[in-house]
């Protein structure tokens, strides 16, 4: 979800064109096959420069996921808060993933990526990934809450794990579709816990004074 770099690299802080670049080979070619002369060289900066910003690459790494993580919630949280009411809202999840699993540039996530690259016992970036699962899920709460759920929490944590599971198989399978059978699925289980979703209403025009007028001598020309 990172934006490009602008094309004045000049103007650009060396550590933003360290995180750019980072971010970049990360995700189309893994952390543990990016190595740190790839990074300098994509950034155009020197192997000093980056120790000296970031220390090690695994702090660079870690950078990176929270970068990426602030910027993909954002993303998330505009798109399904537009729907005016919280079933709406949670109904709008898998539209929204449908579109991202779309884009050229989709990798999968970036957290779940990089604790698939790492071992078990690398507990620093498990730790930043649950941060980001975290808020994810407690904001599923909240909606699954106000939309009526008999068990918000669990109802959560279930439409999550459907996500985790599209978000999979969209870079598996390389198909946006994946999300509609998620969406399906999540549908049914908000159905069962909240109730089955308000058909919208059709909006019915009532046309008065002039403009009923013309509607009629309209429809006397037809016919």
């Amino acid at each position: 979800m990172s934006d490009p770099m602008p094309q004045d690299s000049e103007k650009v802080t060396p550590r933003a064109r360290l995180m750019d670049a980072a971010t970049r080979l990360f995700c189309q070619n893994g952390i543990n096959a990016t190595g740190i002369d790839a990074i300098v060289a994509e950034a155009g900066t020197a192997k000093t420069t980056l120790y000296k910003i970031f220390k090690s690459k695994g702090d660079l790494v870690e950078a990176v996921l929270e970068t990426e993580g602030r910027s993909w919630r954002g993303w998330f949280l505009a798109a399904i808060e537009a729907p005016p009411t919280p079933r709406e809202k949670l109904d709008a999840i898998f539209p929204a993933l449908k579109k991202w699993f779309g884009e050229e540039s989709y990798t999968g996530c970036v957290f779940i990526n990089a604790v698939g690259e790492h071992p078990k016992d690398e507990t620093r970036l498990r730790d930043l990934t649950i941060q980001h699962k975290s808020f994810i899920i407690n904001h599923i709460t909240e909606l699954a809450k106000a939309a009526g759920a008999t068990r918000p929490d669990f109802l959560a944590h279930q439409i999550g794990l459907l996500m985790d599971g599209a978000i999979v198989a969209a870079l598996v399978t390389r198909d946006p579709g994946v999300a509609d059978a998620a969406g399906h699925a999540a549908a049914a289980l908000l159905d069962g816990a909240c109730g089955p979703a308000r058909p919208k209403r059709k909006r019915t025009v009532v046309l008065q004074g002039g403009a009923a007028a013309l509607a009629k001598e309209d429809l006397s020309v037809v016919e």
